[in-house]
């Protein structure tokens, strides 16, 4: 995960899933890519091993405030599950890492499947031939390409990096504004030293301005929706970006849309995701942080995060019976 330092207690939601696994008394440590390390070909991690307490705060704030930790070397096949909350652009080094790891601990979300599903492309898996939940996307770094899509398209559009996050670089564009694409466009794609960026352009989908939906997904169904608003001043609905957050109970239209999706995604390994969706149509899916949390439990008075941890946990007690099964078949064997 990100460092400890840069949590923000009241609205962090891997906070408020460490808070859970610390409250059932599970032993807990976590580290940062850059202290993935490898000794004697077993991989390790310089952890930042949770100091055991008899009691726990149930406050966000002051728990993460009274935290103490140590540190240790530990080896990643110590553990019974390995939780992934890292911020985009994803660190392939680091899933190589975990890559050694994967069918000795469960990891949650799969790593073949956080490596297809890691950026914006991955809506394209899902089969939408007429654009019924998915808008009309293009997805290149090819200008003319773009200002040709732009000007023979409707009147607004969305355009936005593909490897962005949290709400950044998402901008509305009009074709009134056609002057200035193409250094929109140049800011976008070209960088100094010469390489360039893939963009997302995309359909506008009207109702937008009021806002997107942001579902969590465990195991392929919903466990927890909110609407987020855009602020007076800003078009996007990210909370990060100034958004608010209101209470939502998904539409049918919204059900059909997540039933439609969840076994794709459970195939894929991806347990737990966040989707965003506008007027019914799914502009994003979230596999490496989805946040979402703090503020559900805030606005519906429940505990998102308890659902997360018995799932985990569920899954950790059918690698260990597994393991176990195994085992005595192991040994018939071996004494025959």
């Amino acid at each position: 995960m990100y460092p400890w330092h840069e949590i923000s207690p009241e609205n962090d939601s891997t906070l408020a899933m460490i808070h859970e696994f610390v409250k059932r008394g599970h032993g807990l440590a976590i580290t940062t890519p850059a202290n993935l390390t490898i000794r004697d070909s077993v991989a390790f991690a310089f952890s930042r091993v949770m100091k055991r307490k008899d009691k726990i705060s149930n406050n966000l704030k002051s728990f993460h405030t009274k935290a103490e930790f140590y540190d240790e070397m530990l080896p990643l096949a110590g553990f019974d599950v390995i939780i992934l909350r890292s911020n985009p652009p994803l660190d392939m080094i680091m899933l190589n890492f975990l890559d050694s790891v994967k069918d000795d601990v469960f990891i949650m979300n799969d790593l073949d499947g956080i490596r297809r599903a890691n950026n914006k492309l991955y809506t394209a898996v899902f089969e939408d031939e007429n654009n019924e939940i998915i808008p009309r996307t293009h997805v290149t770094k090819n200008k003319e390409y773009l200002k040709s899509v732009i000007k023979d398209g409707p009147d607004k559009m969305i355009l936005k990096p593909l490897n962005g996050f949290g709400g950044s670089g998402v901008i509305l564009l009009e074709k009134r504004a056609m002057k200035s694409i193409n250094s929109l466009l140049d800011f976008y794609i070209d960088n100094a030293d010469g390489t360039s960026n893939y963009v997302i352009l995309q359909e506008y989908i009207e109702g937008a301005d009021q806002g997107d939906v942001r579902v969590l997904i465990l195991n392929g169904k919903p466990i927890g929706a909110m609407r987020r608003v855009p602020g007076e001043e800003d078009h996007r609905s990210n909370v990060s970006a100034g958004g608010r957050v209101e209470k939502h109970s998904l539409t049918k239209q919204e059900k059909e849309l997540c039933r439609r999706i969840g076994p794709k995604l459970v195939k894929d390994g991806l347990y737990f995701v966040g989707i965003d969706i506008i007027n019914g149509m799914l502009v994003e899916v979230n596999v490496m942080s989805p946040g979402g949390i703090t503020y559900m439990n805030t606005v519906y008075k429940t505990k998102v995060q308890e659902k997360v941890i018995d799932f985990v946990e569920d899954k950790v007690l059918e690698m260990v019976n597994a393991f176990e099964r195994r085992k005595k078949l192991r040994k018939h064997v071996d004494e025959a």
